[in-house]
């Protein structure tokens, strides 16, 4: 049995992977879930094109697309352990003006660094960003892999308007 997030049992089955290091569950619910045991890259290792990118809001449940419903991006994980990201919303134009130019980065998520697997989270240590206040950050993000999906969660953090929010974003990986 597993524990869906509402609390609701579910008839499952699971093996352990091959090699050791995974834990293969499939259940009515959810399908095929993928857990790792930490440190274990291979999961992430490939090419991973976005589908979605949300924002959900933790008081209230409620659901944004920042980056509107067709953004594009991709996420590269390397087995060495480096990773780049590049996540940019619809809808962006070449810019005529210097406001142009600044609009631009709200529509923009860029990074790259070392990564690291702990569980069901990678932590990247930031060397080169968009946003220069991430450089020298260390960013983590939870991670699961069902099939040929990838979701990504950021932790809760306070946004301007001092609402707790987080970013949901889901690619597929790419053959």
């Amino acid at each position: 049995w597993t524990i869906d997030a509402g609390g609701q049992p579910w008839p499952s089955k699971g093996q352990i992977g091959e090699d050791g290091k995974k834990i293969v569950i499939d259940n009515e619910r959810n399908g095929r879930v993928t857990l790792t045991r930490s440190g274990d890259r291979a999961p992430l290792v490939g090419l991973w094109r976005l589908t979605s990118f949300r924002r959900e809001y933790q008081a209230t449940g409620e659901r944004e697309y920042p980056m509107g419903q067709t953004p594009t991006g991709y996420i590269l994980f390397l087995p060495e352990g480096r990773m780049a990201v590049v996540i940019t919303g619809e809808g962006r134009k070449a810019p005529t003006t210097d406001q142009d130019r600044v609009g631009l980065f709200n529509t923009l998520v860029a990074y790259t660094g070392p990564y690291r697997v702990d569980g069901a989270k990678w932590i990247t240590t930031v060397e080169v960003s968009a946003n220069p206040a991430w450089v020298g950050t260390e960013q983590t993000r939870s991670f699961r892999v069902a099939g040929d999906r990838l979701q990504e969660t950021t932790a809760w953090a306070a946004r301007p308007d001092n609402r707790m929010a987080r970013a949901v974003i889901t690619y597929e990986r790419m053959k």
